[in-house]
């Protein structure tokens, strides 16, 4: 079984040359809080340690400034809020490099508009095994999404820096189980198995992501 020192690190993705372009680019909506969303089947999955790292990120302009502390903590309180619920036979571990981000300051609406971005590398290791599954670190490119307050006056007008970066995280920890999912023979998953939670109603869970805590700095995963 590992052990967390003996966990091996994400290997760290080439610089995204064409990074800053895609800060003009639209995309999906923010995920649903996991405490009231869907939960989809992962057969025997259950998580064991998510090792984050930021030591090489990149903050690409224009952006709001945010520390590697900052970016690991919150990140790794919402990978814990996704997948804690999965109790599985087996034991799988992440290791995730935060490889650049960009939080859109204010700008003028519907003229500069800029978006909000997180770039992450993420490797996927079985325990019992000992052994990395994915040959190659997965690079996930995780856009904040626009919602009916960010349409029109941009996200840097009507979101904080934290509420930013909630959204990424959530949105990014979304977008890595979904990526697991796309290889379901890693976890046994069966495509016909029922959802391994329904969706619940806001009043079930026990906090909202407008509850959530901000990033603290200095906190680590």
């Amino acid at each position: 079984m590992f052990e967390l020192s003996e966990l091996p690190m994400p290997l760290h993705a080439p610089r995204f040359a064409i990074f800053a372009c895609l800060l003009a680019l639209a995309a999906c909506g923010q995920a649903p809080d996991p405490l009231t969303d869907e939960l989809p089947n992962m057969g025997d999955f259950r998580l064991g340690h998510a090792v984050l790292v930021a030591d090489n990120m990149q903050q690409v302009p224009p952006s709001r400034s945010a520390t590697p502390e900052e970016w690991t903590a919150i990140l790794g309180a919402e990978i814990d809020r996704r997948f804690a619920p999965y109790e599985g036979e087996r034991l799988y571990h992440l290791g995730i490099a935060i490889e650049g981000y960009a939080l859109a300051p204010p700008g003028i609406p519907l003229v500069v508009n800029p978006r909000s971005v997180l770039v992450l590398s993420v490797n996927v290791w079985d325990d019992a095994l000992g052994v990395k599954l994915n040959t190659e670190a997965e690079q996930i490119l995780v856009f904040e999404g626009s919602s009916r307050q960010t349409a029109f006056i941009g996200s840097g007008l009507a979101r904080t820096r934290d509420e930013q970066m909630q959204v990424l995280a959530r949105n990014a920890a979304r977008q890595i189980q979904r990526y697991l999912r796309e290889n379901p023979e890693w976890f046994a998953i069966d495509p016909e198995a029922p959802p391994f939670r329904a969706a619940r109603a806001a009043s079930d869970a026990a906090f909202s992501v407008e509850t959530l805590p901000p990033p603290v700095a200095g906190a680590a995963n």
